[in-house]
């Protein structure tokens, strides 16, 4: 016996899965030789953030484990993308930090990308993009929930 509601969740996640697996695709060769889709989303977080995050807090908001953070943090480092300096409250953690190329990195990043993402909002109408947004945001929020975040 079919169900309906099940169906329609299938499709969902169907779809959005098919959709982030192709944009990842996409956004991966138009980004700047050496950068990563992880290392551009740590530096978007931390330009708009304007604020210092430890490796745990980043972690967290990227659905990671403190390790993977740990690798793409210690990449990034290595670049000269961030920098990462003892926390002086508690000398166990560490806080990190965009550096100025680590914006120039991000800024070139997002130049790459615009085209990309202005093509597909050309494409789907801007309407129809603004009605989709509270749609998503809504289901990333309701399945953050079940994170606890």
């Amino acid at each position: 016996m079919k169900n309906p509601r099940k169906d329609m969740a299938n499709a969902l996640f169907s779809e959005l899965l098919m959709a982030d697996q192709l944009a990842r695709n996409r956004l991966s060769k138009v980004l700047p030789k050496g950068m990563e889709l992880s290392h551009f989303g740590v530096l978007n977080l931390l330009a708009r953030q304007r604020t210092e995050l430890s490796p745990a807090e980043l972690a967290r908001a990227f659905h990671v484990t403190r390790g993977a953070m740990t690798n793409t943090l210690n990449k990034l480092n290595w670049a000269g993308y961030v920098h990462i300096r003892p926390d002086w409250d508690d000398a166990r953690r560490k806080m990190v930090a965009i550096s100025p190329a680590g914006r120039a990195a991000r800024d070139a990043a997002l130049a790459a990308i615009t085209p990309l993402i202005d093509d597909a909002v050309k494409t789907l109408g801007e309407d129809i993009v603004r009605q989709t947004i509270p749609v998503l945001r809504s289901l990333r929020m309701r399945l953050g929930e079940e994170d606890g975040v």
